[in-house]
């Protein structure tokens, strides 16, 4: 079990990416983060226990979308642990409709606003918009103890919005989800194919990696791909991909900057974001 001391280096953990479900933990010691809920609550205790974090101590969550790999256990936690939930009002609203998560928000309720910077604790969040076919949808650019993190989850096209807030991270969550030729020759009906390729669903690795040969910058340390497809997509092509584009744009994984995969089902190493 690893015990880390309880103040400023900022730590992050990926407890699931995948439409398995998302769950993500950020923390300084200070304030502690999970972003999005889409794994059971004792899955999440019982990982974050692996790191001697106590579940208890999270602060507050904040939410990307309504889609039930993001949100399946997100009331389950906040009647649980009474901790506020953060989310754009429509997204509440649609939070207030879903069955998973219908009645048990209330009280826990936090309201934030697009592209507009809410605080706690001296830690700036600023929810900002992507496109995905969920009812109302959002990354997330936070900066806590001096570092700046930005992470895209669920998004359908690279906007200049997502270049602006995923251009001014040091450390980068961003979604490399399916390659290409995997999803046509595969076994996915038309429908979803198209669903998840005409520009309000996922990225594909190219599309990815052509963002972040526009994206990185020399004050970027990391970067995260999250969210791959166990259908259509494997951590070597997806790696590949955006390790070329970084080469590219004069980055070196493993000297300059940190370029991994995160796991399916499963959570990562904890990672120090300084």
């Amino acid at each position: 079990m690893l015990i880390f001391d309880k103040e400023e280096r900022v730590k992050f953990i990926s407890l699931s990416s995948g439409s398995n479900g998302n769950c993500y933990y950020l923390s300084n010691g200070t304030v502690s983060i999970i972003i999005d809920f889409g794994i059971g609550v004792r899955t999440a205790k019982k990982r974050l226990t692996e790191y001697g974090i106590d579940l208890s101590e999270i602060d507050l969550v904040l939410v990307t979308h309504d889609h039930i790999d993001h949100i399946k256990h997100l009331g389950s936690f906040a009647e649980r642990f009474m901790k506020p939930v953060y989310a754009t009002e429509s997204l509440h609203k649609a939070l207030s409709d879903h069955f998973v998560t219908r009645g048990k928000i209330g009280a826990f309720k936090r309201v934030i606003e697009a592209e507009t910077p809410s605080e706690y604790k001296n830690v700036k969040i600023t929810p900002f918009p992507v496109p995905h076919d969920g009812t109302d949808n959002y990354g997330f650019f936070i900066e806590m103890s001096g570092v700046k993190i930005t992470l895209v989850t669920d998004v359908g096209a690279v906007t200049e919005t997502v270049l602006k807030y995923a251009s001014m991270a040091n450390h980068l969550v961003f979604e490399s989800n399916y390659d290409c030729d995997m999803l046509k020759g595969g076994s996915y009906p038309k429908m979803l194919i198209e669903r998840i390729s005409n520009g309000k669903g996922h990225l594909s690795n190219k599309q990815s990696a052509e963002a972040i040969g526009k994206i990185y910058h020399r004050e970027m340390k990391s970067l995260l791909l999250c969210h791959l497809s166990a259908n259509n997509n494997n951590p070597e092509i997806a790696y590949s991909t955006a390790s070329q584009s970084l080469l590219s744009a004069g980055a070196i994984p493993g000297e300059n900057i940190t370029l991994e995969c995160l796991p399916r089902g499963a959570s990562s190493r904890m990672y120090i974001f300084d």
